[in-house]
């Protein structure tokens, strides 16, 4: 049917690629294109002979407009998948306008100097894709992603207003590491160690890290410690769904992760701001994501569930209602069926369905868009035919 470029060869990009190839009705074509080749290379060698989708691979540098603009002229795709880091979004979004090439990410744009990620730099490109007549689907991932679909499934089906989301995170896995990140050492810290913040009453309230915890008991998963903490999806989901008097989002972690993690910013290591050692400029957080496990190298030890899901609360025919919509993911079942473990597979997975959306012409609306914008019921039927089926509790334990 038609050809993606997917940009980026890490633990995300590598499910995502996996099941595009899963779905070579869909993906006649992709291009991997990431600044180390040999990992395209290498991917492309362990999947090429198990799909009929042809797969082409290229040496990019994300951060140059030209390079992008380059690959995408000689390859002429019908989708630009970012899976990429989020400081790459804006460059990307560059080179697809350039080409008119439709784009999906699963994470918003984050300055490189500043721990600060919200929407505004990709919705100040909202009047260019218009009119240039494609469209930008942001946050196709987990959370944000199927977090956002979730809620625009339950204001269709469910409700008549929704006034309370509270996305909870959970991860049951076990890598057995004293400490070690899910996806990204550096995306993950600088998102667990900034402020927390949730939106009630048509602002922000912000926090100290990690001073709001919760504890939950998780289908599947257990009673666990979740933290409030700061996450794009609140951000748009404030804009998008009517009704709404708060949004929250709670994610799990266990003590060793932080203790670490209190240890490592005790000393300076998560710090972006740059120091010279020994002559040369480094930036702490940037050195310690090199002495951490690649999270990609993760899938084979790593066992347990996740869990994430949104409970809402809000009015139907002019009564008080919740609904709790999550899925469960196996780690191990992850790792057999694509290599991987259940982080990336819960992103990887909606990276691919988002595209394959656009791709195809369901989701089709020229501007820039997040992803709660568009009609959710082909993404959640999509969900249930591509690995990550969802699950409904009418009546849910609420959190305080």
């Amino acid at each position: 049917m038609g050809k993606a470029l997917i940009i980026g060869c890490g633990g995300v990009a590598s499910v995502a690629i996996a099941k595009c190839c899963q779905n070579s009705e869909v993906f006649t074509e992709i291009m991997i294109a990431s600044r180390t080749l040999s990992k395209c290379d290498a991917l492309k060698e362990k999947l090429q002979p198990t799909t009929k989708t042809i797969i082409h691979t290229r040496q990019v540098d994300a951060d140059k407009v030209p390079e992008l603009v380059a690959i995408m002229e000689e390859f002429k795709p019908d989708v630009c998948l970012n899976l990429a880091l989020p400081y790459q979004d804006l460059t990307i979004m560059d080179a697809c306008l350039a080409t008119k090439t439709p784009y999906v990410d699963t994470a918003n744009y984050e300055p490189v100097d500043t721990a600060k990620f919200e929407y505004k730099w990709q919705w100040a490109y909202e009047d260019r894709f218009k009119e240039a007549g494609i469209t930008a689907l942001l946050g196709s991932g987990f959370d944000p992603g199927v977090t956002g679909v979730f809620s625009a499934y339950a204001l269709k089906h469910h409700f008549d207003e929704i006034n309370y989301i509270d996305i909870l995170d959970c991860n049951g896995g076990d890598h057995g590491y004293p400490f070690a990140t899910n996806f990204n050492p550096e995306i993950n810290i600088r998102e667990v160690s900034a402020k927390g913040s949730y939106w009630e009453d048509g602002h922000w309230v912000e926090t100290e890290p990690m001073e709001i915890k919760r504890v939950y008991n998780f289908d599947q998963v257990g009673e666990k410690d979740m933290y409030l903490l700061h996450h794009e999806e609140i951000e748009s989901l404030a804009k998008n769904i009517p009704g709404i008097k708060r949004i929250r989002f709670f994610m799990t972690f266990g003590q060793s992760y932080l203790t670490h993690l209190k240890c490592l910013e005790n000393v300076g290591m998560t710090s972006i701001e740059p120091v010279i050692y020994e002559g040369h400029e480094i930036v702490p957080l940037q050195f310690l994501k090199f002495m951490l496990p690649d999270p990609a190298t993760l899938g084979p030890r790593t066992v347990g569930k996740t869990n994430i899901g949104c409970i809402f609360r809000g009015k139907k025919d002019g009564k008080e209602k919740t609904y709790y919509l999550y899925n469960v993911c196996d780690h191990q079942e992850c790792y057999k069926e694509v290599g991987s473990q259940a982080i990336s597979y819960t992103t990887g997975v909606p990276a691919m369905i988002g595209a394959m959306l656009i791709m195809n012409g369901t989701w089709n609306c020229p501007g820039v868009k997040n992803i709660e914008e568009f009609d959710p019921d082909p993404f959640m039927d999509a969900l249930n035919k591509w690995g990550l089926p969802w699950i409904e509790d009418f009546n849910p334990v609420e959190v305080e």
